[in-house]
């Protein structure tokens, strides 16, 4: 069968694709590992929660509304009222419901979002998503309808105490040019879950709108909800900024509902492209989240529930790690936030790759750092010594899993020095 350009460019094995395989392979073998994929923990009071809020809402009417209806391609009207009356109180942002749009997922939206503005132009040029600080998130990679769509730069890495280690965004090396559509960031970061400072995001925001380009913050772990995020900052949002937000990791992936916050003109532009694409995003998430937000639960269970828990598996899954592979090369990314570890293996004999197949064939799923360093000009050792690792299982899996990795690299360091 032949395919146009376009089916080409999406037929390609990708690395989000290897990623959600393993996920979906992992979670249909029995004794399988899973420290790889992104699903959020299973968090019994959370479960509890959206248990009683869908049975009310059921009994209510409000769930039997929800599905039995489309809603508008910009989203549920009800939910992007109230989620703008909440920004608007809480941190006194400019917002309206003009300023919100809903997508099914935000995978989709960043697929939106950067085929909007980046790839071929209308004037035959062709610009590009600045990302400052790589690694980034994987499923970015491969989203442009074009190829080529993004650059990157490498981090500072300052190193902590305790074998640990921080990314910081490279100032001095980063270029903005004519070229640039946008500049795109995670906070917190997949996979390393590093968080950007308030003055590194104020600064990325004076250079971006000095060029007359967007800001856009893939917000999807981080404050005001989920709020899986262990530093304190700032919420930021401005009319040049665009603001990526989620319901998955409340812990409601599988409604799949990306928020997009920004100007008219960006909202009014990925309204149209829901309805050309999906008609309208799903109700049954943002019908939850409004009752969430009416209740007065939306933000009080981000902080005294989802972060607690969350901040409490890192610190638990870090002292494993640091008990179990001795090696002083060895070293964790401090965890600030999101749902993974990023590790680095410095001078590891094997790379990470070889070193997830290892894992793999012995029943540990976990994602090789390879995939991470997209849009970077030339290939980076550091790249091939570092792999992301979920820490949300039970205290169970997790001492399994660790146990497991350490063997592995233990072997591989050992292997190094007797040969």
């Amino acid at each position: 069968m032949q395919f146009s350009k376009f089916g080409e460019k999406f037929n390609r094995y990708s690395g989000i694709t290897r990623l959600m395989d393993d996920l979906n392979e992992g979670l249909r073998t029995p004794g399988a590992i899973m420290l790889g994929g992104g699903n959020p923990a299973a968090i019994p009071e959370m479960l509890n929660y959206f248990h009683q809020a869908t049975t009310e809402m059921l009994n209510n009417g409000e769930l039997v509304s929800a599905l039995g209806n489309y809603d508008g391609p910009q989203g549920k009207d009800t939910f992007l009222t109230a989620l703008a009356t909440l920004l608007r109180e809480t941190y006194g942002w400019d917002i309206s419901e003009k300023n919100i749009s809903l997508t099914n997922g935000s995978q989709s939206a960043f697929f939106y979002l950067f085929n909007l503005l980046a790839g071929q132009q209308s004037d035959g040029s062709h610009k590009k998503i600045l990302l400052p600080l790589a690694p980034e998130y994987i499923g970015y990679s491969d989203a442009g309808i074009d190829d080529d769509i993004f650059v990157s730069y490498r981090p500072d890495i300052e190193l902590l105490d305790n074998r640990m280690f921080k990314y910081h965004v490279d100032f001095e090396q980063l270029q903005v040019d004519d070229a640039i559509a946008a500049i795109c960031v995670s906070r917190p970061t997949n996979p390393t879950g590093n968080v950007l400072t308030d003055t590194e995001i104020v600064k990325l925001d004076q250079l971006a709108q000095d060029k007359g380009i967007p800001l856009i913050i893939d917000n999807a772990y981080g404050t005001p909800f989920p709020n899986i995020i262990f530093e304190e900052v700032t919420p930021f949002w401005n009319s040049n900024t665009i603001l990526c937000m989620s319901l998955s990791k409340l812990g409601l992936p599988g409604i799949r509902c990306g928020i997009v916050i920004a100007n008219e003109e960006i909202t009014q532009a990925l309204t149209n492209i829901n309805g050309i694409i999906s008609l309208a995003p799903g109700g049954f998430g943002p019908a939850i989240a409004k009752h969430m937000i009416d209740s007065g639960d939306l933000l009080r269970l981000s902080t005294t529930v989802i972060k607690p828990f969350y901040q409490e598996r890192a610190e638990f899954a870090v002292a494993l790690l640091q008990s179990a592979i001795h090696d002083p090369r060895f070293k964790i990314h401090k965890p600030e936030g999101a749902i993974f570890l990023w590790l680095w293996f410095d001078q590891l004999p094997i790379s990470t790759m070889e070193l997830y197949k290892r894992l793999k064939a012995r029943g540990v799923l976990i994602v090789p750092g390879d995939h991470f360093f997209f849009g970077q000009k030339e290939d980076w050792q550091h790249a091939h010594q570092c792999l992301r690792m979920n820490y949300v299982q039970d205290q169970t899996q997790m001492r399994a899993g660790i146990a497991i990795i350490a063997e592995e690299v233990n072997k591989a360091y050992t292997h190094e020095l007797t040969k």
